[in-house]
């Protein structure tokens, strides 16, 4: 398999390009993806992909020791089908040449982004300048857009929209945090449905079957045991998220409602889109939509696009398989100082 890519870097290296060997790490809280590739100079050619350890912030706790596994397991793993499947000399990590992962909660231009380089570096035993931490956001906007300017819309059980330029500018908008600003994402429409439940359920609102179906998933009977399992230590966001497709089953089959909820979800969604496409000067962008939200719940999409017709009428969407893995690839070879030749 080939992908196109375009490194931006003005550095050149006297190495045989076809022989170096790249890494691009996408590291989520379950599972970490490694992709192993060759750079020929024009293109990547895919080597193998293995699966490891998840991570968590580097802040929480043993969140440097769950990185550095993530990385371990998931190289261990790609390399292991490597030599599954070449009759070449074996491959190991002593033949890597740079590397670059995207990872939760690593935030650009910070002592956490600074941090995650020096631990990739250090489990790879790489020079820290081949090596890129940062943020699944932009490995994942690389992915979609190695090298053209481009919006990627991201929303799972967080949201976070970014996009760059055709000068390599980036800005991100949203994704703050659920306490700060969640708006756009399964959670947020999640938590905004048990919040018309209880409303419901005190006679603020006309009762509907949306309550009885969102009680039923959390197993709960009254308001006042929704009251005392939102604030258990093992209520996690996740749990209202997965909430999420009950409100677009909901609002498919008429519930106003639902429907209510997810036009308020798409619209903030769309809103950090338009956001993005002004802070970069992008007249007519090119959108992606990435998440499970959007891949997954048709109606959440459609009220999107809709709401991005009315604000940024001169968008236009794409698909690609540039997955983040690809982007992680991508910044490596930023990272390499290689150009195509």
């Amino acid at each position: 398999m080939v992908l196109p890519g375009h490194p931006e870097s003005d550095d050149t290296q006297t190495v045989n390009q076809e022989l170096v060997l790249l890494a691009g790490f996408d590291a989520g809280q379950t599972t970490c993806r490694c992709r192993l590739s060759r750079w020929n100079g024009e293109r990547f050619q895919v080597l193998g992909e293995g699966r490891g350890s998840g991570v968590s912030h580097l802040d929480a706790h043993d969140g440097e020791a769950r990185f550095r596994r993530a990385i371990d397991s998931s190289l261990e793993a790609a390399l292991e089908q490597v030599r599954d499947e070449s009759r070449e000399q074996p491959l190991g990590r002593e033949h890597l040449h740079a590397a670059a992962i995207g990872a939760s909660g690593i935030e650009a231009d910070t002592d956490l982004q600074t941090r995650g380089a020096a631990l990739l570096a250090s489990a790879l035993a790489l020079p820290e300048h081949r090596c890129l931490a940062t943020g699944d956001e932009r490995t994942a906007l690389r992915g979609a857009f190695p090298d053209r300017a481009g919006i990627v819309l991201i929303s799972g059980t967080g949201m976070i929209v970014v996009g760059r330029d055709a000068t390599g500018r980036e800005h991100r908008c949203g994704g703050w945090g659920w306490r700060l600003d969640g708006a756009g994402s399964a959670f947020d429409i999640g938590h905004q449905a048990l919040q018309l439940s209880v409303r419901m359920a005190d006679g603020r609102v006309p009762d509907g079957p949306l309550r009885h179906n969102l009680w039923e998933a959390l197993d709960c009977r009254s308001a006042a045991e929704l009251k005392a399992l939102v604030v258990r230590d093992r209520h996690a966001v996740a749990d209202e998220a997965r909430l999420a497709p009950l409100v677009a089953d909901a609002a498919a089959n008429g519930d106003p409602a639902a429907r209510r909820i997810l036009q308020c979800s798409a619209s903030a969604l769309a809103k950090a889109a338009t956001a993005t496409a002004h802070a970069l000067g992008l007249q007519a962008p090119c959108l992606e939509a990435r998440g499970g939200a959007l891949e997954h719940m048709p109606l959440f999409l459609q009220l999107v696009q809709t709401s991005l017709r009315e604000q940024l009428p001169d968008s236009h969407w794409q698909t690609t398989d540039g997955d983040a893995c690809h982007g992680a690839l991508v910044l490596a070879l930023d990272r390499a100082g290689l150009r195509p030749h």
